[in-house]
């Protein structure tokens, strides 16, 4: 072996933390750095935040883990918490961005297969998009750099250019389920999509009976000032994919989706082993309980 033990996917700078203090990271030397990455959007409370370490701790002393087929009060309680908050009426706990969105891709395709429509399995993207790294959420954001080396891409997304609403009309098909956005674009140039534009999205969904998909990944937990970007444009999707500011630090993602959009969701067809664990749903509530408290946004 030469080398570092790990996978080279990362160039890393020659720099290591000890450990965080709110906007700081701080060295084993007592060197200080001032964040200005947030973990790429990740740390929504800063570094060591009180509340998160009290509510992690607590939880540690008491169960790490269980599996799904038990209930887990702290997950009924975070996604009750989200579903009041939002659109949304059912919830998948997820540990990823990428998990997140492809619980909502593979939601998307059973609405339509469940109301008879197996063919309707095809998402329109857009350019510029990061939706994950995953094969199918490659093939999603639909950029070379990611693809390439990987084999076929994977089936099933259209990509049009950025804020271009006439291509998605033009790219509708019937083979289309759906229409998947980030409301910010976030690695694509910090490009937030106009409102009319988010508003003809809803109505290209209604109109042809597609489900409208929000990527809210990095945009999301109050990143705008208010918890989701969509909520600027007042216009809400049948099913979000959030992550990164919602555990603060911890691993923690959800699938979110209104009654209908998540009918096809029964049990066995979809699944998560450490997703909704107590540890990561300990955290979640937690980050909640501070970005929800009146006058934090």
């Amino acid at each position: 072996m030469s080398g570092s033990a790990l996978f080279e996917t990362f160039t890393r700078a020659p720099l290591a933390f000890d450990h965080g203090e709110g906007t700081w990271l701080v060295t084993d030397k007592g060197e200080r750095y001032l964040d200005f990455g947030g973990g790429v959007a990740v740390n929504s409370l800063g570094h060591s935040h009180p509340h998160l370490v009290s509510a992690l701790t607590e939880q540690a002393a008491k169960l790490w883990h269980v599996s799904n087929l038990y209930e887990i009060p702290g997950q009924s309680r975070l996604g009750e918490r989200l579903a009041d908050a939002t659109f949304a009426d059912k919830v998948f706990f997820t540990n990823s961005g990428a998990e997140a969105l492809e619980c909502a891709i593979k939601t998307a395709r059973r609405y339509h297969f469940v109301k008879g429509h197996p063919e309707r399995f095809r998402i329109v993207t857009f350019e510029g998009a990061f939706h994950g790294r995953t094969l199918a959420t490659i093939a999603a954001g639909g950029q070379y750099k990611y693809l390439e080396g990987f084999g076929p891409k994977v089936e099933g997304f259209d990509q049009v250019g950025f804020d271009d609403i006439d291509a998605v009309e033009k790219a509708i098909t019937s083979e289309t389920a759906a229409i998947l956005i980030e409301p910010v674009q976030g690695e694509g140039g910090i490009r937030p999509v106009p409102t009319q534009s988010l508003k003809r999205l809803r109505q290209l969904c209604e109109q042809h009976d597609l489900l409208l998909i929000f990527d809210e990944v990095q945009c999301g937990i109050g990143r705008t000032g208010k918890l989701f970007a969509h909520e600027w444009a007042g216009v809400a999707p049948d099913i979000m994919a959030v992550a990164k500011g919602i555990g603060g630090g911890f691993p923690v993602g959800a699938c979110l989706a209104t009654d209908e959009a998540a009918a096809g969701m029964t049990a066995g067809v979809h699944g998560t082993t450490f997703g909704g664990n107590p540890l990561a749903m300990a955290v979640g509530n937690a980050v909640l309980d501070v970005v929800l408290e009146d006058g934090f946004l």
